[in-house]
């Protein structure tokens, strides 16, 4: 499985369950991540059903872009999130 790193972690809400991920490269709705901690330890993996800036639903994003993800798990600030 090949993988490349499209962002990190920036904050965590867990009462939403919405991280916010600072964007380094494409990231789309239906695409696959995964997300792991520096150390290469798999914290989830799943599909991006939902992506958000501001308020406003979007079906992708650009490098640069701070984007809400609606995870399933758990996540903390600077895991590493890659697209599968």
């Amino acid at each position: 499985m090949e993988k490349r790193k499209v962002g990190e972690i920036d904050h965590y809400y867990s009462q939403l369950g919405v991280a916010v991920v600072m964007l380094t490269a494409p990231l789309n709705v239906g695409d696959r991540i995964l997300i792991e901690t520096h150390s290469g330890k798999l914290v989830l993996e799943q599909a991006v059903d939902s992506i958000q800036i501001g308020h406003d639903k979007i079906q992708g994003a650009r490098a640069g872009d701070a984007i809400g993800l609606k995870v399933l798990e758990k996540v903390h600030q600077g895991n590493v999130v890659y697209k599968i």
